[in-house]
């Protein structure tokens, strides 16, 4: 018994294939040129569509189609009224014509609902799908801490923290920008970082769940003119990280003894993951932090069976 997952973020085009225990994900982020940072909507859509065939088709050449029992997409970024992004339509298009080619149900879920299901799978903490977390859903768009609960076989993700305005995601990139490194500037950042040897950081004021990052881009500019690139790029990281790690413990006060979870590509982070290690958190593996497709088809796998 095996189910299909798809997700066309505004980052990545990515179709899975789930039975249960393990898988198979097919990805391709989507081209940006060098120097802009990401994807109008209308190019975005334009690349799903021309990237979903060729993937479908190299995961198809090993998936059977007569044990496919579901099929799963993401139809929106969360799972609230107005959440809304036009080049999830392309996904929820593609998965509607497989369901009705193969007579199988088509299961809706969200963008995060997925993310946060791919780090439990990836990391052996599916337990965690059915007893309330904290979960932290860090990406280019979104930088949330959610309190996370069983909602039958899926997961409902309650807002209680994160940023008041541009996302982790967001600085990493513009500070990629700076230093005129790729789109996605994450992994970019990251491997340059780990040439630094200085600890430099800006503190971000966050009294309580959530914390400002766009005086930190200012902070970042400045830093750069006087520094060597890696320098930067860890500044950069060094400051997103460690006003995750202030937030995350002013949550843990107010819900004692829940595990953390992070999700979602900043996720991938190695700074990041030194710096929450005391809180003994759980992080997915690198590869499924980023925006994929298996978590919304081991989601689908899961509510089929309601």
């Amino acid at each position: 018994m095996s189910v299909i997952g798809l997700d066309t973020s505004n980052y990545t085009t990515s179709i899975a294939c789930f039975d249960g225990v393990g898988g198979t994900n097919c990805s391709r982020l989507l081209p940006v040129k060098m120097g802009q940072l990401g994807l109008r909507q209308s190019d975005a859509v334009f690349s799903h569509i021309k990237s979903l065939p060729e993937l479908s088709g190299r995961l198809f050449s090993l998936a059977e189609a007569e044990k496919i029992t579901a099929i799963g997409v993401s139809t929106r970024p969360r799972a609230v009224d107005g959440s809304y992004m036009p080049c999830f339509m392309v996904g929820y298009s593609h998965a509607k014509m497989l369901s009705d080619l193969l007579k199988v149900p088509l299961i809706e879920v969200s963008h995060q609902q997925g993310h946060v299901a791919a780090c439990l799978w990836s990391a052996g903490r599916m337990d965690l799908m059915d007893r309330p977390h904290l979960a932290w859903h860090l990406s280019g768009g979104t930088t949330e801490l959610l309190l996370v609960e069983p909602e039958g076989k899926n997961v409902r993700c309650t807002r209680i923290g994160g940023t008041s305005d541009i996302s982790a995601g967001q600085l990493i990139d513009r500070t990629g920008q700076m230093l005129e490194l790729p789109f996605p500037s994450g992994k970019h950042l990251d491997a340059l970082s780990r040439a630094s040897v200085t600890k430099d950081v800006f503190k971000v004021k966050c009294p309580g769940l959530e914390f400002s990052l766009s005086g930190v881009q200012n902070k970042v500019q400045q830093y750069c003119e006087n520094h060597e690139p890696a320098e930067t790029a860890a500044y950069a990281l060094r400051c997103v990280a460690l006003a995750v790690m202030q937030a995350t413990k002013n949550a843990l006060k107010v819900y004692p003894g829940l595990e953390v979870v992070f999700s979602g590509g900043v996720a991938s982070n190695s700074m990041l993951r030194e710096e929450m290690a005391p809180l003994n958190p759980v992080f997915s593996k690198p590869e499924f932090s980023t925006d994929n497709a298996m978590g919304v088809a081991v989601l689908a796998h899961r509510l089929q069976e309601e």
